[in-house]
């Protein structure tokens, strides 16, 4: 073989060695958005099981239903607003030019192996916050002021944190050296504080509250249910995880700033916070459902820094998201009168918050994206300020007006019969369990919800 011979053929192999590293990032990040879809599978079972039975099948649509409508929306739109608006709110055209919906990126294209797989990720993201919002409103709001606000929220909203401090050139990055690795802010915060802002405007469900304010528990019809659909989502999160990670190819693993990371890491210290929600959760409330969502609360809040931390201390920060999400539930429900029917708020805002606040407390860490300041307390707080302000002002806001008008939330008669019979041509159960009874004639083998 002379030499012409071997120089094609090291070409050819080198071409057959990059080809195999572009395969496996995009089947990676592929099955990376097939367990994210199972977090959808979770909140659909999750919000089920804590409806009522009169409102559990509503309840199950709305999830599908803002799945549906977020995925086109985000195509349309999301993606070009998280490419061109990492600088604030002035766009880079230039820079979105590949986010249009009529691009060459956005579709086949056998020459752009990773558009789509990377579009494929992040439009579960904007899928996951429209889901954890809705758990919030869940047995009063309109369907359709739900999808409004769904929409709005995960292709607008939270494509805005996400750009501005889940980018590798964002501001919040370059100017305050905000470090975020598992999306706690742009995810989660924002999430929360929206429903948080929503529900302030929505009102409890009828008899959340006795006369004198008292609150009066409201059980969903499965705890079973509800329980599994938390352990589901904690699954699908491993892909959520997977997602905030770029395949560098032959070269190491980084985080979606460009920082290095392996994949040891973050199963280290997921898996330690996952364990340390459940029993900061369990001490301060025996709860199956507490410690289930204290679970998700203790990633929550060891997700800035999964990339980062030493084990011992995301254990840490899980036992404090653990115990911080079911008592900020429990405040805003006793000091304020809101119902926030699954806790949306204090596992994912407050989850989230005790994140990236946490990573600048125990500070220290470089941040080696080229140019930012290293990661502090100043800027990790003030970064959460702004999460927090994007989250709550647009979602109290938009349901203040849809309030003013009427449009926000069913009429109370439709809340007494349950939103199955209003909004929904089916039953929940229709062969064992009744959605309703007459009491008067009830059997004492018969089951009301």
């Amino acid at each position: 073989m002379d030499q012409t011979q071997v120089a094609e053929k090291l070409v050819e192999l080198q071409s057959m060695i990059e080809m195999t590293s572009t395969i496996n990032m995009e089947v990676f990040y592929w099955w990376c958005t097939g367990l994210m879809v199972i977090i959808h599978a979770g909140f659909l079972a999750y919000e089920m099981g804590a409806s009522r039975l009169k409102n559990a099948l509503a309840s199950g649509v709305k999830n599908i239903l803002a799945f549906a409508f977020v995925i086109p929306m985000f195509f349309f739109f999301g993606w070009w607003i998280y490419l061109a608006m990492y600088n604030g709110f002035i766009p880079d055209f230039e820079a979105a030019a590949a986010g249009l919906p009529w691009s060459e990126y956005m579709g086949p294209n056998l020459t752009d192996n990773a558009s789509g797989i990377f579009w494929g990720a992040f439009v579960l993201f904007s899928a996951t916050t429209a889901s954890i919002f809705s758990g919030a409103v869940i047995e009063r709001i309109r369907m359709s002021s739900f999808l409004i606000l769904a929409i709005i929220l995960g292709s607008v909203v939270w494509v805005l944190g996400a750009s501005w401090g889940w980018h590798p050139t964002g501001w919040l990055t370059v100017e305050w050296g905000f470090h975020d690795f598992g999306a706690a802010g742009a995810v989660h915060m924002v999430a929360g504080f929206f429903a948080l802002g929503v529900i302030i405007n929505l009102g409890a469900r009828l008899g959340r509250f006795a006369p004198d304010g008292t609150p009066i528990a409201i059980s969903g019809h499965s705890m079973p249910m509800t329980i599994i659909g938390l352990m589901l989502i904690i699954v699908g999160f491993f892909g959520f995880l997977g997602g905030c990670i770029i395949y560098a190819g032959s070269g190491q693993w980084t985080t979606i700033f460009g920082t290095p990371l392996t994949l040891s890491a973050v199963s280290f210290n997921t898996l330690m916070a996952f364990s340390g929600g459940i029993i900061g959760a369990y001490v301060v409330t025996r709860q199956p459902f507490w410690m289930m969502s204290g679970a998700l609360a203790g990633i929550f809040s060891a997700a800035p820094g999964l990339d980062l931390y030493y084990p011992p201390l995301a254990f840490l920060m899980g036992i404090v998201g653990g115990v911080v999400a079911p008592l900020a539930d429990k405040f805003i429900t006793n000091k304020f009168k809101l119902d926030d029917a699954v806790g949306a708020f204090g596992v994912h805002g407050m989850g989230g918050l005790v994140g990236i606040v946490g990573l600048g407390i125990f500070s220290g860490f470089p941040n080696v994206v080229e140019g930012a300041p290293d990661i502090s307390f100043t800027g990790q707080l003030m970064s959460a300020g702004v999460m927090a302000a994007l989250g709550f002002i647009p979602g109290f806001g938009l349901s203040w007006v849809m309030a003013k008008v009427g449009f926000l939330r069913v009429p109370p008669k439709a809340e007494e019969m349950g939103l199955d019979e209003v909004e929904v041509p089916l039953e929940a159960y229709p062969e064992s369990v009744p959605a309703t009874q007459d009491n008067s004639t009830a059997t004492p083998t018969s089951v009301t919800a």
